[in-house]
């Protein structure tokens, strides 16, 4: 049976009790039928799913009681940040919630040269905001208790430029240097890679990854979407050193 897991952005313990979103609520109460009394699952992004149980439940919310804690072991010892072109409505929200999945640890959404999406202060903060809400939806889904860090979006310099010393940096390419079945990589290791926008990178974009240390890995002889690339090379890497 399907575990019903809510993200909530609240400190949780045994005995807490608290307010569900209103979309949480919804979803538990129009949808999924749950009434006062059973059961479902909470979790704030610890490292904890929290047991409760429903106290209330109507069309102006629902309330639920903490009644058991457990720490949930499920995170991938392979910390993958994914540097990600931002790319347009729903292909980026596919990137979001399938890279979630797969256990990427951080994502940094990447203006470059080529990104065809142009976002003045207000659609950002809610482009923010809407991303955030999807990469939440997917760890409820999949059974993350962590939710991946999403970094406000950054320039193509600025993100490979904050990348931390010790991380392996990589970009696709189908004549990179790289190969994964040359590699070795610690299972413990922290790797960046960078994935264009549906453009691709430009010219100058590839001379700021290199001179940022970022090396060419190759995953075959074909060029992948935006859309494509990075779950690929999430999945990929994982599957040779991490935990799928």
């Amino acid at each position: 049976m399907r575990t019903t897991r809510v993200h909530v952005d609240a400190a949780l313990s045994v005995g807490t009790r608290c307010v569900l979103p209103e979309s949480s609520a919804i979803h538990l109460v129009r949808v999924l039928r749950l009434e006062p009394g059973d059961d479902c699952v909470l979790f704030n992004g610890d490292g904890h799913d929290y047991g409760a149980r429903l106290l209330s439940a109507g069309k102006r919310g629902a309330e639920a009681e903490v009644i058991s804690k457990r720490a949930t072991d499920n995170e991938s010892p392979l910390r993958i940040v994914l540097l990600q072109g931002i790319a347009r409505g729903e292909k980026m929200d596919l990137i979001l919630q399938k890279a979630t999945e797969l256990g990427v640890a951080a994502i940094v959404p990447v203006q470059a040269e080529r990104s065809e999406v142009k976002l003045d202060a207000e659609r950002l903060a809610k482009r923010i905001a809407h991303w955030r809400s999807v990469i939440v939806s997917a760890c409820e889904q999949s059974g993350r208790a962590h939710v991946p860090a999403l970094s406000p979006p950054a320039t193509l310099a600025d993100a490979a430029n904050g990348v931390p010393d010790d991380t392996l940096r990589l970009t696709l390419d189908p004549a990179g240097e790289r190969s994964l079945a040359t590699m070795a990589v610690p299972a413990t290791a922290t790797i960046a890679i960078a994935i264009g926008p549906e453009g691709g990178w430009s010219p100058r974009d590839r001379e700021t990854l290199r001179v940022a240390g970022f090396e060419g890995l190759r995953l075959g002889p074909r060029i992948l979407r935006t859309e494509t690339a990075g779950l690929a090379a999430i999945a990929a890497l994982q599957s040779r050193f991490g935990d799928l």
